[in-house]
């Protein structure tokens, strides 16, 4: 992949994490208990952290960066398995849905894990 595609995944997935949290404190309030509402606003915060991890994957893919791409993958697969299954269970009260949320969390730390192997064998900041 390249650097354009994880970058603009990166910053639409961050823009829509902004949405989302605007949306839960402002329009959810009053229409999710506060449980849900706190699982809403888990499922927000960890779609931006990883969102800023595909940004971290644009700059390692821009160097040329062998093996980064499998990082994005996972961070990819861990939005939308973990942050999604969030907020489906909040949403549309699809509670089974929180089964799914563990595979987002070890999709989430798979990519931190490869994202640190290649970030190591890429070297310093100097070309």
């Amino acid at each position: 992949m390249s650097f354009r595609f994880w970058l603009t995944t990166g910053a639409l997935l961050a823009a829509a994490a902004v949405a989302a949290g605007a949306f839960g404190a402002h329009a959810l309030r009053d229409r999710l208990s506060p449980g849900d509402l706190a699982t809403f606003e888990t499922a927000a915060r960890y779609q931006m952290y990883h969102a800023l991890g595909l940004v971290a994957v644009a700059l390692l893919s821009a160097r040329g960066t062998a093996g980064v791409n499998p990082a994005g993958w996972c961070f990819l697969a861990g939005i939308a398995l973990f942050s999604g299954s969030l907020y489906l269970l909040t949403l549309a009260g699809l509670r089974w849905m929180g089964a799914i949320t563990p595979l987002g969390g070890v999709a989430f730390i798979v990519g931190w894990f490869l994202l640190a192997v290649a970030g190591w064998r890429a070297g310093g900041l100097a070309a």
